[in-house]
């Protein structure tokens, strides 16, 4: 096993040893609960006289954020029809699709025709951004949101793009943004995960991998939390066995274990392990009074559409990310899906906005209202944008197919600039021609939001020191405040 090797302006940089493979994968409160404590153990054994990766850290710049929730829209919505109105789309609309200098592709069969959108626009705030008009919350807090449209991938494929988004490889097998900010700033609760993960009962295409920590420790990785049943696996204790059974086990425990460990001082993973077991007993008593929502108030669960259809799982998830990072975790990332319209783009778009519109615009003004939004970065977004054109199948069922080109991502809190739209696409919406750059620069400048540098927050694997932007990328400077 190698050891990373110091770089020159790079923070602490931690080897990785067999420890952290273990429980790498699992979502059992023993699981995250010991990756959490190899973390916190690592290089200290039972003195704590070195602060393990965990540990809060100072950043490389003065932080504009100190949290971020990455709203997630699985499937590729579309900014045509959410929030970059195209009206030479109209005057198109069902006319075959001709682009001067497009080649079709031999997997293409059949004609292809301009598609308009189902939705009428409307200017929303002081800031008149542009809205779908079924964006009915939404547009009641667009001043605080900054609208990016110059944003590029480079795949069409489900997989690949939601890598790329996540982790910034299209191929996968790379650390998640929330795992290089759990890396780069350490967290702030240590009873808690730093980096945690509010999935569909389905997970997205490209699976856990989405937010694993790929060569990084396996500690750093995203905890998810089960949306049925416990969230965490054996997070109560069985039937018949009380938190004092628990207590008195492990007093019984770590006096076994420590006099193991003073014969046997070389092995420290055992004072690691018997810690894991006492974060695990904190965990059961911190996390379950933070995921029940039952005392909050009624009027703001109201607002966030929980006891409503179709709001209520979205807006259950968004209330406990704002009750997750006034905890002090460090990153969430929350799922909704999926946005993957080739037919049938209003019924299906319109169900998706319902369903998350009123629990995003309650999140922000929630954050708001509690001086959180300042500190707290809010990302939305999908893997890629949609096309302006898609074979028609007859009647209304026409939708639109994946761009890799053109999309919409919105920011709101952390530094960003509220009440702007920047950057553009072209006047039917194929691809971005203002502020364009790549999604590498918009993982930069979220990291900048944060405090950290994208030169610096390396980490050395497979013979090269590794960053998120893969080979450097740069800060988009006309979104930051």
């Amino acid at each position: 096993m190698s050891t990373p090797f110091p770089c020159a302006g790079a923070r602490a940089i931690w080897a990785p040893t067999r420890r952290d493979f273990i429980y790498g994968l699992g979502a059992s409160i023993g699981s995250v609960a010991l990756s959490s404590m190899l973390a916190s153990q690592a290089g200290a054994a039972t003195s704590g006289a070195t602060p393990g990766p965990l540990t809060p850290k100072a950043g490389h710049f003065r932080a504009k954020a100190k949290n971020c929730i990455f709203l997630m829209m699985e499937g590729g919505p579309s900014h045509l029809d959410t929030f970059d109105p195209k009206p030479k789309l109209a005057a198109l609309h069902l006319q075959e699709f001709t682009r001067e200098g497009r080649e079709k592709s031999a997997m293409e069969s059949g004609k292809r025709y301009y598609v308009k959108s189902p939705f009428a626009f409307r200017r929303a705030g002081q800031s008149g951004a542009d809205l779908a008009t079924n964006w009915e919350h939404l547009a009641r807090v667009a001043d605080d949101i900054c609208f990016y449209r110059g944003c590029q991938v480079d795949s069409v494929n489900h997989p690949t793009a939601m890598y790329q988004m996540n982790t910034g490889n299209r191929f996968g097998g790379d650390p998640a943004l929330g795992a290089w900010v759990n890396y780069g700033l350490g967290t702030l609760n240590q009873d808690l995960p730093g980096f945690v993960v509010l999935p569909e009962v389905s997970y997205p295409q490209g699976g856990a991998a989405n937010w694993g920590s790929g060569f990084l420790p396996a500690y750093f990785q995203g905890t998810p939390l089960r949306p049925k049943g416990s969230p965490i696996l054996d997070l109560t204790p069985p039937p018949g066995f009380t938190r004092e059974h628990q207590r008195q086990n492990l007093d019984l425990l770590a006096e076994l274990n420590a006099s193991h460990h003073a014969a046997h001082p070389q092995h420290e993973e055992l004072a690691a392990r018997t810690a894991a077991y006492e974060l695990a007993f904190r965990m059961q008593m911190e996390v379950p009074g933070l995921l029940d929502l039952a005392g909050e108030n009624e009027k703001l669960k109201e607002s966030y559409g929980i006891g409503l259809e179709p709001t209520d799982a979205f807006g259950r998830k968004c209330l406990l990310a704002r009750r997750l990072v006034e905890k002090g975790v460090r990153f969430v990332q929350l799922y909704a899906g999926t946005w993957d319209s080739h037919d049938y783009i209003e019924r299906a778009h319109g169900n998706l906005v319902r369903s998350v519109d009123r629990p995003v615009a309650a999140l922000l003004a929630d954050l708001k209202q509690r001086g959180l939004l300042e500190s707290t970065l809010v990302v939305w977004c999908g893997e890629f944008g949609r096309s302006p054109d898609n074979g028609v199948r007859g009647g209304t069922a026409y939708g639109r197919d994946h761009n890799p080109k053109a999309m919409t991502i919105w920011f709101a809190g952390g530094g960003v600039k509220a009440g702007h739209t920047i950057g553009a696409t072209d006047e039917i919406g194929a691809e971005a021609v203002e502020c364009v750059h790549h999604v590498r620069d918009v993982h930069v400048t979220l990291l900048r939001l944060l405090g950290l540098d994208d030169n610096k927050l390396t980490y050395f694997h497979g013979g090269r020191f590794k960053q998120i932007s893969q080979f450097g990328g740069s800060v988009i400077n006309e979104l930051i405040a």
